[in-house]
């Protein structure tokens, strides 16, 4: 199977809803809400600056990354990368002043139940994956919530093989739906409610008229053959 370049904002498509990430990847479609318009707004303000420094850090923001492995082959944008004067951090340009990489993802609103979203917290980790290899660094990760104005660092060194492993799998299902052209049935209603898709596949009357699970099994079974 070739590996296609998976875009890491899509890593938190597929987990918040594959349905989704079908409609986007596959019918090519977009829709925003209320939601969707906050949190643009919140990353332009995030984006404003391109370097800065503030409480005596410098702060990068909007740095376009990838990581061309073929284990990962993904590429994005950080919302904010901070860096922290530390005798044990890395050297990131020509004045050999040593920094330790904080990745910090801007979210609107925090769960209410909960202190982060798993694909939050996955996409953060894809971002991970790419300053690691870029700045050959040990980068940690957190979700700033504009509405508390709250920072939560993320276990990502804690569990990193985990976490690892995980994106691997996520990636490999992404790929396997994107090759089939089938665009996953939608099996859980829960996050349809706020979901700016919601008028466009109209969960509670509609679902695609084929079974996504039998695709992929073919294509798996292909791509093991040919490995």
């Amino acid at each position: 199977m070739d590996e296609v370049a998976i875009a890491i904002r899509n890593i938190q498509h597929y987990l918040y809803c594959p349905h989704r990430f079908g409609l986007i990847m596959i019918d090519d479609v977009w829709a925003e809400n209320y939601f969707v318009t906050k949190a643009n707004l919140i990353h332009e303000r995030v984006h404003a600056e391109n370097d800065y420094i503030t409480r005596n850090k410098r702060v990068i923001t909007s740095l376009a990354i990838y990581n061309d492995e073929p284990e990962y082959n993904i590429y994005g944008y950080v919302d904010c990368m901070e860096l922290e004067k530390n005798d044990n951090g890395v050297v990131i340009d020509d004045n050999n002043e040593k920094f330790k990489i904080s990745i910090v993802e801007y979210k609107p609103t925090k769960p209410k139940s909960k202190e982060y979203n798993f694909e939050d917290l996955m996409q953060v980790f894809a971002q991970k994956i790419c300053i690691d290899r870029i700045f050959k660094c040990n980068s940690e990760g957190i979700i700033y919530y504009k509405n508390t104005n709250e920072r939560i660092k993320l276990d990502l060194n804690e569990n990193y093989k985990i976490y690892d492993d995980k994106l691997k799998e996520i990636l490999y299902e992404m790929r396997i739906i994107i090759k089939s052209g089938c665009i996953p049935i939608i099996k859980d209603l829960n996050n349809c409610g706020g979901c700016s898709f919601k008028d466009l596949c109209m969960p509670k009357t509609y679902n695609r008229n084929y079974n996504v699970v039998k695709e992929i099994n073919k294509l798996e079974i292909n791509y093991e053959k040919t490995s």
